[in-house]
């Protein structure tokens, strides 16, 4: 039986570690297509139409698509319904995430473990199986086309729950137990020794949220009927109706990319917090 020297295990290592690389570069470029191609569809004339073999660069580059779309549609106001519908979701969520994971980490009652599984069974069930008994709830209520009509389905987390239960249950007992006979009521409980080691969890179910309430589009569509509430995903349907035929792609390209520009400039800027953030959450 043959070994494998020293240098021939170091060369197979590198190998290895280039195979991978390339492997990856690969899979982010496949993975980059759609938006390398909105972005260059964004800068194609208006006038020049695509069609089938001339689907990338147009004659010349152009912002005109850009101007162009903040023009036709109150940007600005589909901005701050999408900020105030994510920060009232996302505080909302923290402070149920957090309360409901406390209750089921440091307490012992009676159908524990039945509440907790149904909880988790949201988890199960789509978003879309929902849609019509959300919308008569939310008639009901009288908060037909109203920011807090889109955000009142979220205000629980089955997901957060259960990422909150996890962070919480690794904090030590005797640490608890301390508190407890220290004096601490339930509030500090959670305040000063649940909290301080379950921050990166928070983080990440926070990044989680905020990103997916950006971009949740068709309960926002079907609960608004106006831009007062609409938010940016529900505001780019006007723009799928302007062409004769059908969308135009190089104006809807710009307006696309205009939604989606907030969430992709803040992740490359904060992109290693995000991802130590994951990492320590346990969130794969």
């Amino acid at each position: 039986m043959t070994t494998v020297t020293f240098p021939a295990r170091h060369l197979l290592k590198d190998l290895g570690r280039w195979i991978l690389n390339i492997f990856s570069t690969a899979l982010a470029l496949i993975w980059s297509v759609p938006v390398i191609w909105a972005l260059i569809a964004s800068l194609r004339p208006a006038n020049e139409p695509i069609s089938r073999g001339d689907i990338w660069f147009g004659s010349t580059l152009t912002f005109e698509n850009y101007a162009h779309a903040w023009s036709l549609a109150p940007f600005g106001q589909y901005y701050i319904n999408t900020i105030v519908i994510v920060v009232i979701i996302l505080a909302v969520q923290l402070l149920t995430i957090v309360l409901a994971g406390f209750a089921f980490a440091n307490y012992e009652f009676i159908g524990k473990r039945w509440i907790f599984f149904f909880v988790l069974l949201q988890m199960m069930i789509p978003t879309s199986a929902l849609l019509a008994p959300n919308f008569a709830t939310i008639r009901w209520m009288g908060l037909f086309d109203t920011r807090l009509a889109i955000a009142i389905p979220y205000f629980g987390s089955a997901f957060g729950t259960f990422l909150m239960l996890q962070a919480f249950r690794a904090v030590p007992r005797d640490l608890v137990d301390a508190g407890i006979i220290d004096g601490c009521s339930w509030w500090q409980l959670i305040l000063y020794v649940y909290l301080p080691p379950s921050i990166p969890s928070l983080v990440a179910f926070g990044l989680s949220s905020a990103t997916w309430h950006w971009n949740e589009f068709l309960w926002p569509l079907i609960i608004t009927q106006s831009d007062k509430a609409r938010p940016l995903t529900a505001g780019l349907v006007r723009f799928t109706q302007l062409g004769e035929i059908g969308a135009q792609w190089s104006l809807l390209s710009a307006a696309t990319l205009m939604v989606i520009a907030p969430l992709f400039i803040t992740f490359l800027i904060f992109q290693r917090r995000f991802i130590q953030s994951f990492l320590h959450s346990g969130i794969k």
